[in-house]
């Protein structure tokens, strides 16, 4: 005895009838064809608030010891350093959280700023030589708030204004 067999027949067909409309199918490329490579991007993370600060702080640490290692503890290098920080810092928070960056900003400064201070040894002295690092360098900090400032209210700005757009289009 011999196994049913029932024989479908594939056809293709450039377009669709439907409805009385023909409508076109879409077919996948040749293989042949070669694609244009994918353009390579920086990443675009989000962080929170709290994420933004504690990158902010973990990224000023990090400065902090390779500035210690390779300039001997060089407060202009240290500053220098901190405005790309604060760049990225309020380049990468998420948008709901724009207000946090120049917050975080100045807070990161203050905790990276132990390891380059120059204090003389003890508690007392370490405090007073982070104290004196952050009064004699404020210019740096000052700068680096600002520039997360800066920053924060420009992608504020173009948030606004998408926000806006589709509502003049109407």
């Amino acid at each position: 005895m011999e196994p049913y067999r029932v024989e479908h027949r594939v056809e293709e067909y450039s377009s669709v009838e439907r409805y009385g409309t023909k409508r076109p199918v879409r077919r996948p490329p040749a293989a042949s064809t070669p694609r244009p490579a994918p353009v390579r991007r920086l990443p675009r993370p989000r962080l929170t608030g709290l994420g933004g600060g504690l990158f902010a702080c973990a990224a000023m640490v990090l400065v902090a010891g390779i500035d210690w290692l390779l300039f001997g503890s060089s407060l202009f290098a240290y500053g220098l350093l901190f405005l790309p920080v604060a760049a990225a810092t309020a380049l990468w928070v998420r948008p709901a959280d724009l207000i946090t960056a120049p917050v975080a900003v100045p807070i990161a400064f203050a905790v990276g700023v132990w390891p380059v201070a120059g204090g003389s040894g003890g508690f007392g002295g370490e405090l007073m030589g982070i104290v004196s690092a952050l009064s004699l360098h404020a210019g740096w900090l000052y700068a680096g708030t600002v520039v997360a400032a800066l920053i924060a209210l420009v992608r504020k700005a173009v948030l606004i204004g998408k926000r806006r757009l589709p509502r003049r289009m109407a």
